[in-house]
Formats: structure tokens, sequence, C-alpha cells
């Protein structure tokens, strides 16, 4: 009986283990705001990319460019944009969101920068030795970027026992590459108030 009744306590612990430990994995919709941990996520990124690169186009120095330059579009390179705050970002998230952004308004042309530039070059080192002349991509004929987009991610975090708001700021400035003039500067907040 004891032998019994011990197989079935150990039976039993096991279930409500197995039971507990279990876990339901739900696909919801990437748009979709969801908040889990109050630490910067995938909304925070697309939200401030959008929102920024509206208000970015949306300033005076599209039309100056316009103007000076016979209706052409302006050429815009996205440069680094610095991690700086509590947490790991991963700020090439955001740089695609702001890229993505750019594209999609058709107000500017977006040229490659950083290591994806290096491998188009690479590429067409390769190619003047590895490719029919008819086929094969000059070096020389790259469309030189007329602005060029920095910035920085940071964050404060104020907090009191279980209690905390993280508090976050996109810096973004857009530069003329031939004067270094800034044409465009501004910032977004974000504030998460976290109650555990």
């Amino acid at each position: 009986m004891k032998k019994v009744l011990l197989a079935f306590t150990a039976f039993a612990a096991v279930s409500v283990i197995s039971v507990s430990c279990a876990h339901k994995v739900t696909r919801i919709d990437p748009n979709e705001q969801v908040d889990l941990s109050g630490r910067w996520n995938n909304t925070d990124s697309r939200l401030v990319a959008e929102e920024m690169t509206q208000t970015i186009l949306n300033n005076k120095w599209v039309a100056d460019h316009l103007e000076s330059h016979k209706g052409q579009k302006p050429v815009v390179i996205v440069g680094f944009v610095t991690n700086k705050s509590h947490e790991h970002i991963e700020a090439e998230t955001f740089v695609k969101d702001v890229e993505q952004s750019f594209i999609q308004s058709g107000r500017v042309r977006l040229v490659q920068g950083g290591k994806k530039r290096e491998e188009l070059r690479a590429e067409k080192a390769d190619q003047q030795t590895n490719s029919s002349t008819s086929s094969m991509k000059k070096f020389g004929m790259e469309q030189g970027a007329d602005y060029i987009l920095q910035g920085s991610i940071n964050s404060i975090v104020d907090s009191q026992k279980r209690n905390k708001v993280v508090y976050y700021q996109v810096n973004l400035e857009l530069t003329n590459i031939e004067t270094n003039e800034v044409v465009w500067i501004g910032d977004k907040k974000i504030a998460k108030y976290v109650k555990n």
C-alpha cells in the first residue's frame, strides 16, 4: 500500500510540475503594441522612426534642397545611431526602421552606408576580375549622399521600491555633408511607468 501511495504521490508531483512548467506561445501581429517588461521594444523603435522621419521630411530643408538642386530629391545616408541607454538596444533595428520610412515616403533617395557599402565595394572589386566586361559594374559610379543622419538613444531610470519610470530620448541630427551645416535636429521622448 505504501508503494502504491508513494508511486501515486510521485506521479501527481510530476504532473503538477509539468503542467506548471508548460508554456504557450501565441503568434501576434508584429504591429500590435505589447509591452511586457517596460524596456525599449519593437513598437518603440517603429513608432519613433516613423514619427521622426515624418518630422524630418516635413521640415524646411527639403524645400531648400529641391530649390537649390533644380528639383532633384536629396540623397540621404543613415549613419551611426549610438545606444547610450542603460539597456541593450540593437540600434540597427531602429536604423532599418528609419531607412524604411525614408524609402516609403518617396521624398528622398537613400544610399547604403557602413558595412553594407563596404560589401558592395568588395563585390565591385570582385567583378573587375571575374565578370564579363559587359556585365561588370564600374568603380566611381556611386551616388554620393547630400546629407547624413546620425544620433543616439538615451535613457534615464527613476525608481522607488518596486515602481519605476523609464525615460527614453532619441536624438537625431541631419547634416549637409558638403558644408557640415546641421539642417535639422530633433528628438523624441518616451516615458514608461512600470509597476511590479
